[in-house]
């Protein structure tokens, strides 16, 4: 098939980009490189099946597709906090402009969403079926309402104009070539661990999260695209659950340093628990992550120590 990956020079779009290349279909990649990065699909410019081109989801686009992957945004708060009016622009106008060109070409969509929709949740684990617990007039929200809107366009051109659409809502997720300065707690505390620097750990360090790793979410993300009829959201993440402190001293053990943290207060509306309701993953997709969080560390470890030029 011909596929197009908005956001395709992301951390997660370049391995969406390398996957369905290596699956053999076309792809093309679309980045305007606010966070994406060329280097994260160098790989792939002599295949001849891979096109990338620079341009910004907000203006619109006509390309001849079978599939659009829209992950075209930014997904880190200090990014997406930065320009908060683009990032709710990123979101809206971008699903607009996707959903008008999957429904000109007969294209199938999925949207890349996010477990920001539940916001700082009062239910746990967080099943698709919970509408969350969102501060609409927060610092988060460019990037929690806009994603909740974009779901919005897309169960609306689906039944009012039969579009073929998907959502994922992604968990976080790490892996290899995240952004070092990203300001994610993955990469904050692997970054300042092989500088031997103390770990910032925000709030008590009691709050948690739930780490897929990026070669998993990726399987996810496919198998929800070409998996018929699924057109409600679908959960993607991994359910196994570490607070903050144990995720610092499990990173510090891998660098082989001794988990020196320092404590800072809690950004506004961080959420205090997060963790996936896979259920529906498990039954409609047969998926669930298979990369522990330790050997997951380890590959993403490597690869910051590479790029930072630090032996490790």
């Amino acid at each position: 098939m011909r596929i197009l990956v908005t956001g395709g020079a992301g951390f997660i779009g370049s391995h969406l980009c390398e996957r369905l290349i290596n699956d053999g279909h076309e792809v093309i990649c679309l980045d305007n490189f606010f966070t994406g990065r060329r280097e994260n699909v160098f790989q792939l410019f002599d295949n001849p099946r891979f096109e990338l081109i620079r341009h910004d989801v907000i203006e619109p686009i006509l390309l001849e597709v079978d599939q659009i992957y829209n992950l075209a945004c930014p997904a880190s708060p200090i990014h997406y906090q930065y320009n908060p009016v683009k990032t709710v622009k990123t979101s809206v106008m971008g699903a607009i402009n996707m959903l008008g060109m999957a429904k000109r070409v007969r294209a199938r969509i999925l949207q890349a969403s996010t477990s920001e929709v539940y916001g700082d949740p009062e239910v746990h684990p967080q099943p698709e079926s919970y509408w969350g617990n969102v501060n609409c007039n927060g610092i988060r929200a460019c990037y929690d309402e806009g994603k909740r809107l974009a779901e919005t366009l897309m169960m609306d051109y689906h039944r009012q104009n039969n579009v073929d659409t998907r959502i994922a809502r992604i968990f976080n997720t790490y892996g290899t070539r995240m952004v070092e300065n990203d300001g994610r707690v993955v990469s904050n505390f692997i970054v300042q661990a092989l500088k031997g620097k103390e770990l910032t750990v925000y709030g008590t360090g009691e709050q948690t999260r739930s780490f897929c790793y990026v070669d998993d979410l990726v399987e996810g993300l496919i198998r929800l695209m070409n998996t018929d009829g699924v057109h409600d959201p679908v959960n993607l993440g991994n359910p196994g659950e570490f607070t903050m402190k144990q995720l610092a001293q499990e990173i510090a053990s891998l660098c082989g340093i001794e988990a020196a943290i320092r404590y800072e207060p809690l950004p506004q509306d961080d959420p205090k628990q997060r963790k996936p309701d896979i259920t529906r993953a498990t039954e409609l997709l047969g998926w669930e992550p298979r990369i522990p969080l330790r050997e997951g560390l380890q590959r993403t470890i490597a690869d910051f120590a590479r790029r930072l030029n630090i032996p490790k």
